[in-house]
């Protein structure tokens, strides 16, 4: 079998980097272990946001269906079929792939793929067979895993990741987070929202770390006004299984004392850790990821690699991006690939949260003069017609010439609202070409017009 690119892995870099090789009217065989579609699709960003709808869904009939002059009677749950529905989702989302790798006549394969020799990939089916395939470019795009605490491994019952977490048979009446980035957060409101008592710890000291200082104080306040319990600026000790079939933890705590806590389970959520491929001679980073040049290429003659599992802003659309730069740049001489530059960040709870671009702290340290525009959900109108006016937009400009710097927003579709400051920072826009455009009315896009304006103290509905 030989072909112009073999890509070895089919999550959001693979498939996309596949189909826009195809796309260029190359041959293409993608390799992938499990289902197309890889952890996104399979076990992350997709089941999460359907459980997180069911959640929400239950939530609101729970706690406000009376507000909206529903009476729901007895409100039952089905668990089994809570899950069923997200993963119902993702199959028929990887079987889209599927049908747009027949569409491009991409090749595909189910297996473990090995690098052997320049050009040569031996791929390892299930049953044990192997088969060899050619190419004159190979790209990685194997992507990364949860990581473990070797302190806390996992055991697929009471510790667990955030794969297990999102197909548990049984809903536990109480749960354990470690680790507040999206993930934990996330799966927090998750569960919280269909009645487990969560308990979410961070080490670090606010809620959402790599969020701007406003936004996670914001979703600290929230999450602990829904009934999460927060721990901040808290250590996990000790996590043991006990007597009752949960788990026992010991936190050292802000304040420097000790707490122990116990639950049904406890989910570990300390980040992930790259995937690599069996491929001799290639060379890594120091945290074990894939090191690449300014073009995504390898050590390795004609083996490229983007995604998760070169590091960076490890996000599947920056994933899909950059196997969109690897491709380009592979088969075109006169393309220059382009790193990520600004790139939203999105977390699915309730409110959401949305980012793009410096941190005030950031700022604040490089010394840049700025100004700040921050307007509250609850003064927009169709914030206050969908009952959802928690949070607000915080747009940050530069002081003399009014270039936008960075967006933070906390909020009802932040992580939809957020294409708007991306596309203004992409485009190198200012605080006058932002308050020139004309925002329609009733939408939650008004939020973003306001706090332009309050930027120069002259917020309408402030």
């Amino acid at each position: 079998m030989s072909y112009d690119l073999i890509v070895i892995g089919g999550g959001p870099a693979g498939y996309v980097g596949a189909i826009r090789a195809a796309q260029m009217g190359k041959s293409v065989l993608c390799v992938e272990r499990g289902r197309m579609g890889g952890t996104c699709l399979n076990r992350g960003c997709i089941p999460t946001k359907a459980l997180l709808k069911n959640g929400e869904v239950y939530a609101t009939m729970a706690q406000r269906a009376a507000e909206f002059g529903i009476g729901t009677g007895e409100l039952t749950l089905d668990w089994g079929k809570v899950i069923a529905r997200a993963q119902g989702i993702s199959k028929r989302l990887s079987d889209g792939i599927s049908f747009l790798f027949r569409k491009h006549k991409i090749a595909s394969a189910v297996g473990e793929a090995r690098i052997t020799a320049p050009g040569k990939v031996s791929i390892t089916a299930a049953d044990g067979s192997v088969t060899t395939a050619e190419a004159a470019h190979i790209l990685i795009a194997t992507g990364a895993r949860t990581r473990e605490v070797p302190a806390f491994p996992f055991n697929g019952r009471t510790i667990i990741g955030s794969t297990e977490a999102l197909n548990l048979p049984q809903r536990p009446e109480s749960m354990l987070v470690i680790g507040s980035g999206a993930i934990g957060t996330e799966i927090s409101y998750i569960y919280h929202s269909f009645g487990t008592r969560v308990t979410l710890i961070e080490a670090q000291p606010r809620l959402l770390p790599n969020e701007d200082d406003d936004v996670s104080a914001a979703i600290e306040r929230s999450l602990r006004g829904q009934g999460i319990t927060c721990h901040t600026g808290a250590v996990v000790q000790s996590l043991t299984e006990n007597e009752q079939g949960g788990v026992t933890a010991t936190l050292s705590t802000a304040d420097g004392g000790t707490q122990t806590l116990t639950a049904d389970v406890c989910l570990v959520a300390v980040g992930v850790v790259p995937v690599v491929p069996e491929a001799p001679g290639l060379e890594l980073t120091e945290r074990g990821f894939i090191k690449t040049d300014d073009h995504y290429r390898t050590n390795l003659s004609g083996v490229y690699a983007a995604g998760d599992c070169i590091g960076g802003i490890m996000l599947a659309h920056t994933a899909s991006y950059e196997a969109v730069q690897a491709v380009e740049g592979m088969f075109r001489e006169d393309y220059l690939p382009k790193r990520p530059v600004h790139v939203p960040g999105c977390t699915y709870c309730h409110p959401q949260v949305a980012s793009i671009g410096k941190r005030e702290r950031e700022l604040k340290d490089a010394g840049v003069a700025y100004k700040v525009g921050k307007f509250p959900f609850q003064a927009i109108g169709r914030a206050v017609t969908e009952g959802k006016t928690e949070g607000f937009v915080k747009l940050l400009f530069g002081a003399e010439h009014g270039e936008l710097l960075g967006a933070h927003l906390v909020g009802e579709n932040a992580t939809e609202l957020i294409a708007a400051p991306g596309l203004a920072l992409t485009g190198e826009m200012t605080d006058e070409d932002l308050d020139a455009m004309i925002y329609a009315h009733p939408t939650l896009a008004e939020a973003l017009h306001e706090a332009v304006l309050a930027a120069d103290g002259r917020a309408i509905h402030a």
